[in-house]
């Protein structure tokens, strides 16, 4: 272990508990990464009205080489184009999830194709695994018997949610074919009817849950 990694791993370990800040990921490549400026902010607000979280509503953004990552235990990555990590920025995610972090990578449409190839760079041995719909990110606090809830049609596939585990931690989460972050905008952006919404910001809630509460 490096030099450099020992330091990450000690200052990851000296964050506050408590810490409930939450950043977006400003990557490279090209792909919009800054698309659904409204959607953090709701969702943010949904939850400290909901689950009592105490998070700042204002989600800064953060590199994927950053040593300001380790400040934030829950992270968002969303777009709908092409991905590109160094593999600088690729140790640094990858130190970032195993001593604790955690990512939600949202497909707008469009990055799948891109962000699989570029996660093989940051976990070479292991492998998205789909998300049974008895997993508990789907249970609490809100119950989605089906799994990931449908927000918006693109290709007429299926929703689904991949993860990556260390141990049987799990350590980020990739929602596709269903893109929540549509949901979490304000009303008039998609004009989704309010069921559509609630349910996005709902299943938005389990995640957070998931990482600050559960």
């Amino acid at each position: 272990m490096t030099s450099k990694t020992l330091i990450i791993l000690f200052f990851l370990a000296t964050i506050k508990l408590t810490a409930q800040d939450i950043a977006v990921i400003q990557y490279g490549g090209g792909g919009d990464w800054y698309s659904n400026p409204t959607a953090l902010p709701n969702l943010i607000k949904f939850c400290n009205e909901q689950l009592n979280t105490t998070i700042n509503r204002k989600p800064q953004v953060v590199t994927p080489n950053s040593i300001d990552l380790f400040d934030y235990p829950f992270v968002h990555m969303t777009g709908h184009g092409n991905v590109f990590f160094t593999q600088e920025e690729a140790e640094n995610l990858r130190n970032y999830l195993l001593s604790g972090g955690f990512i939600h990578i949202d497909d707008n449409y469009g990055m799948d194709e891109y962000l699989r190839k570029e996660l093989i760079k940051i976990f070479p041995n292991k492998e998205l695994i789909e998300l049974p719909r008895n997993h508990p990110i789907f249970k609490n606090p809100y119950n989605f018997s089906q799994g990931l809830p449908k927000i918006h049609e693109h290709d007429k596939n299926r929703p689904q949610a991949f993860g990556i585990f260390e141990d049987d931690r799990l350590i980020l989460i990739y929602t596709f074919e269903s893109d929540l972050g549509d949901g979490w905008e304000n009303p008039e952006v998609h004009n989704d009817p309010q069921e559509i919404r609630l349910k996005a910001l709902q299943m938005g809630a389990n995640i957070i849950n998931y990482v600050f509460i559960n």
